[in-house]
């Protein structure tokens, strides 16, 4: 256990230095020169904070809190969406590009569908412990569980945020299969929220354009597939070894969102094919960790968030990946510890700060088994 959780530090410390690296290179051609840094810094702290709060908490002491924080996480996403909602300046709702996804508090932006990953995790999580038997029924083992994840998904997704959607339904049907779900009571909810999306992309002109924009990206490289094809040039300009560090072209207002989303093909121009792969295989490796330690979790609601968690990073870092590299139609997802982005930064080390206090009680697990053996022991027969 003590090797997954160093290789896990040591993983995410070298994906936080990189990300920092990265974005003072990436927006130092911007107006705002390091401010983007600065926040992001502030976001560190922040973060590492609830990194550290969350390994000390006995996880385990959070299991009566699923279900309010998913409560208040469907709060959060309905309010979010209430037109000219504020309290002055302090406290507002944003409207960026068409979607209703930010609030404004005290000048800093916070996205509610970040905590809502976490929330909707922890409630699949603590529904997978207690039903665990009860999965291989039709009611608890479809029914509650499409209620209980569709009442987040619906929300994110008129926001709207496809993106997210995807993400997340991808990592409840994965920790409800863990838990013991059957495959029949998954493909279904899969087939029909795949229809009900299909559905949405051919009444959403901009999105409909997106995916023509992904199959013919040559064909549409001056207009809706212009991001992914300036991505593919930053990326194959790079070569093996990169241009060197602070010398991208695409980063001088060719490549919208270079911050954001698409930092990673700012890396492979800068740094090179070599330091793109061991980006991956950072994610490879904290996955493998991940899993370990979720493997080895003391109980089953430590299995299922440890996975959940997992999942979580995993996915959008293999989502945002392919996206750059074009293996997947746009999706506006952050890539994990490393693009800018305040709450998501937050809320992923905060993650990773669970999975840590999930491996300290698996190590304390066999000792306190033990323990109970004198007493046993003591027992009249």
């Amino acid at each position: 256990m003590k090797t997954a959780t160093s290789f896990l530090i040591v993983c995410v410390t070298a994906l936080l230095a990189l990300g920092m690296v990265m974005l003072y290179s990436s927006s130092m051609a911007d107006k705002g020169g390091t401010h983007l840094l600065e926040m992001q810094m502030v976001w560190c702290c922040f973060g590492l904070l609830g990194c550290m709060v969350a390994t000390k908490i006995d996880y385990r002491k959070l299991k009566p809190f699923a279900l309010p924080m998913l409560a208040l996480a469907i709060v959060l996403l309905a309010l979010v969406m209430v037109p000219h909602l504020g309290l002055g300046s302090k406290f507002q709702t944003l409207k960026v590009n068409g979607a209703r996804r930010w609030f404004r508090i005290c000048g800093v932006q916070f996205q509610p569908s970040e905590f809502a990953k976490l929330a909707l995790i922890f409630a699949v999580a603590w529904y997978g412990d207690r039903y665990q038997r009860f999965l291989g029924e039709f009611k608890r083992g479809l029914i509650v569980p499409a209620i209980l994840v569709g009442s987040i998904l619906g929300l994110i997704f008129i926001e709207p945020d496809r993106g997210t959607t995807i993400l997340m339904a991808a990592v409840s049907a994965a920790m409800l299969f863990v838990a013991g779900a059957r495959w029949k009571y998954i493909v279904p909810p899969v087939i029909v929220g795949a229809a009900g999306l299909a559905f949405s992309l051919i009444y959403d002109p901009m999105r409909t354009k997106r995916i023509f924009a992904w199959l013919h990206t040559d064909e549409h490289k001056n207009d809706v597939g212009y991001q992914a094809y300036q991505a593919m040039l930053a990326l194959g300009s790079g070569g093996w070894t990169g241009l060197g560090l602070g010398n991208s072209r695409e980063k001088l207002g060719f490549l919208p969102e270079h911050n954001t989303d698409f930092i990673f093909s700012i890396i492979g121009e800068e740094l090179g094919l070599i330091s793109t792969l061991l980006v991956v295989l950072a994610f490879v490796i904290l996955v493998i960790c991940g899993m370990y330690i979720a493997s080895h979790a003391s109980d089953n609601f430590g299995m299922l968030l440890g996975s959940g968690l997992t999942f979580l990073i995993g996915l959008q870092a293999f989502i945002n990946i392919g996206v750059v590299t074009s293996a997947l139609p746009n999706k506006g997802l952050p890539l994990p510890f490393i693009s800018y982005g305040g709450s998501n930064l937050l809320m992923m080390l905060t993650s990773v700060g669970l999975l840590l206090s999930i491996a300290r009680r698996a190590r304390v697990a066999p000792s306190s088994a033990t323990s109970f053996e004198p007493e046993r022991a003591a027992l009249p027969a």
